[in-house]
C-alpha cells in the first residue's frame, strides 16, 4: 500500500513538474505582434528587391490595410518623413486574407505590387489601376504570370488583374527559400463560427459574373443575366 502511495505521489509530481515547464516556455515566449507581423514581410521585401528586381527599388514603407476587394496595392511617393526631406512609396497588404491564402501566396501579391514599384520608378504607369504591358513583362521575368483569372489562358493586362506562380521560376525558388528560412505568417485573422456562417450565406447569395473580354466583374444572384457594355460580350459566371 505504501509503496502504491508513492507511486501515485511520483505521478502527481511529474504532472505538476510539466505543467510548470509548459508555463515556463509560454512565459519564455516572446509576443511582440507589430515587429513579428512587419519584421517577417520587410525583410522578405528586402530579399525579393535583390533576388527579383536587381536591388533597384527603393526602400518603401509597407502597411498592413484591410481594403475592401483587394489582397494589395502600390502606392507611390504616398507618405513624406516629419521634416519633409524624405519621400516614400507605400506597399500594403490585406491581413483579411491571410488565413486563407498562406504564406507563398501573400509573398506573391508583395512580389505583384513590387513589380508595381519597380514601374513606377523604372517603366511607365499607365492611367490608374491599367495593369499595362510593361507591367506584365515585369511579372513574367520576375516568375509570376499575369492572369485576369488567376489561372493559365487568361487576359495578361487590364484594369484587375491577379497572377499565379510560374514553378520554378524565379520568384518561385525565392519564396522557397525565404518559407525555408522560416518565413510565416505570424498572425492571422481570427473567425467565429457565427462569422463564418454569415460569410457562406453571403457568398452562396451571390454570384461574381465577369466578361470574357475585358474581365469587368458584376455580382448578382445566380440566375441573373448581363452583357458588357464595351464588349458586347456576356458575363459569365
Amino acid at each position: 500500500m505504501a509503496r502504491t502511495n508513492k507511486t501515485k505521489l511520483r505521478g502527481k509530481r511529474s504532472a505538476v513538474d510539466r505543467t510548470k515547464q509548459r508555463h515556463r516556455a509560454k512565459a519564455r515566449r516572446k509576443i511582440d505582434p507589430m515587429s513579428q507581423s512587419y519584421g517577417p514581410i520587410g525583410r522578405a521585401w528586402k530579399a525579393f528587391n535583390q533576388k527579383l528586381f536587381g536591388g533597384e527599388l527603393p526602400p518603401c514603407l509597407i502597411t498592413l490595410q484591410r481594403k475592401k476587394r483587394a489582397l494589395g496595392f502600390f502606392a507611390g511617393r504616398r507618405f513624406r518623413s516629419s521634416d519633409g526631406t524624405i519621400i516614400t512609396d507605400e506597399i500594403a497588404l490585406n491581413p483579411a486574407h491571410f488565413a486563407q491564402r498562406g504564406a507563398k501566396r501573400v509573398l506573391s501579391t508583395l512580389g505583384h505590387e513590387m513589380a508595381h514599384q519597380w514601374q513606377h520608378h523604372h517603366g511607365k504607369v499607365s492611367r490608374g489601376g491599367y495593369h499595362n504591358l510593361q507591367w506584365a513583362a515585369k511579372m513574367e521575368e520576375i516568375g509570376l504570370v499575369p492572369s485576369h483569372t488567376g489561372r493559365p489562358g487568361g487576359e495578361k493586362t487590364g484594369q484587375r488583374m491577379t497572377h499565379y506562380v510560374r514553378p520554378g521560376g524565379p520568384f518561385d525558388r525565392a519564396a522557397d527559400k525565404l518559407i525555408a528560412k522560416g518565413f510565416a505568417l505570424a498572425y492571422v485573422e481570427r473567425t467565429t463560427k457565427a462569422a463564418r456562417k454569415i460569410a457562406l450565406k453571403k457568398r452562396l447569395s451571390k454570384t461574381r459574373y465577369q466578361c470574357a473580354g475585358c474581365g469587368q466583374n458584376a455580382w448578382a444572384k445566380p440566375d441573373a443575366h448581363f452583357i458588357c457594355g464595351d464588349c458586347k460580350l456576356r458575363l459569365l459566371p
